[in-house]
């Protein structure tokens, strides 16, 4: 199981959490929303849990709970901008359909 992230990720969450001045990483989970089914959601970690799942990469740490990890397991989060806009983009093999939206996936 692992999660990771391309350099353009990693350091626009390195930047973030300069910025913020705290924070142990990045939190990367799913909730049920949308009309597809999940959405992502991401968060930065002060803390680390026991029971969460602690991958690094580029210097990083991504933490995800075990009942997210399940839906998220083989995922890359990239950062890039596209015109006017920029963000995080999620490439998680394990979607089998999305929203016409973007907003919400299924498994």
């Amino acid at each position: 199981m692992a999660i990771t992230l391309t350099e353009a990720a990693a350091e626009r969450v390195k930047s973030f959490l300069a910025s913020r001045g705290k924070g142990e990483g990045l939190r990367l989970g799913v909730k049920t929303s949308g009309c597809s089914g999940m959405a992502y959601v991401l968060e930065f970690a002060d803390h680390i849990e026991d029971t969460d799942a602690v991958f690094e990469d580029h210097g990083v740490k991504v933490i995800v709970d075990k009942k997210s990890l399940v839906y998220l397991d083989g995922t890359e989060l990239d950062y890039g901008k596209e015109g006017l806009n920029e963000g995080f983009k999620f490439n998680n093999p394990n979607v089998t359909g999305e929203c016409g939206c973007g907003e919400s996936f299924n498994v």
